[in-house]
């Protein structure tokens, strides 16, 4: 389960990456990481337009173990979830240029579980690029709350966390994810091919 990622891209960097979008925001500052709980850049349609907003990561709701909020979606078919990915202005995709998953056992040396950073191969543009995942969001009192799809890993993530991956869209994708009936969309949730994935750091 991925409960930390970062998102460091710039404004101009999104829009080159997803295309022109609307939004009051203007610059958005390097967010190393962003646990569950924080606000973090969303992409979402409304009125048909791409539109930049500030959602807090994790679903207030009766499936939240012990009150906390639920930041994963892996069961697609659960009625807590059925509703928003029936809709298409329920989708969002959430920029991110690195994740973390922790090792499933505690180093042998230090006792602790180590983080692995994951990550998109360099490019000329960026030594992060930037992905996205696939993401669901709904409005709350005290503003909108986001989560996002898992699935099964791939090879170079499961060797460390073997349960699940984050759904990671290429940009291609992110018209698909927030357009298409539920079928398509859903049908995206498959791991990412791990050749075009890197280890970026242990730690």
């Amino acid at each position: 389960m991925c409960n930390l990622y970062t998102m460091t891209a710039t404004v101009d960097e999104i829009r080159r990456v997803f295309g022109s979008f609307e939004g009051e925001r203007v610059n958005l500052p390097p967010l190393d990481e962003i646990y569950p709980g924080r606000a973090a850049p969303v992409l979402r349609r409304e009125a048909g337009r791409l539109r930049l907003d500030t959602m807090t990561w994790g679903f207030p709701g009766p499936m939240a173990a012990k009150g906390r909020p639920v930041t994963n979606v892996r069961n697609l078919d659960s009625p807590f979830w059925r509703s928003a990915l029936d809709m298409p202005e329920r989708r969002c995709i959430v920029p991110v240029t690195r994740f973390c998953e922790w090792t499933a056992e505690p180093d042998a040396v230090t006792k602790r579980k180590r983080k692995i950073w994951f990550g998109l191969h360099p490019t000329e543009e960026a030594p992060d690029p930037l992905f996205a995942f696939a993401g669901i969001w709904r409005p709350g009192e005290s503003g909108p709350f986001m989560a996002f799809l898992t699935c099964a890993p791939n090879a170079l993530v499961g060797a460390f966390h073997p349960k699940a991956m984050p759904v990671m869209l290429r940009p291609g994708d992110a018209s698909r994810w927030l357009d298409d009936e539920r079928t398509s969309a859903c049908a995206l949730a498959q791991p990412y091919a791990e050749d075009d994935m890197r280890i970026i750091e242990t730690a």
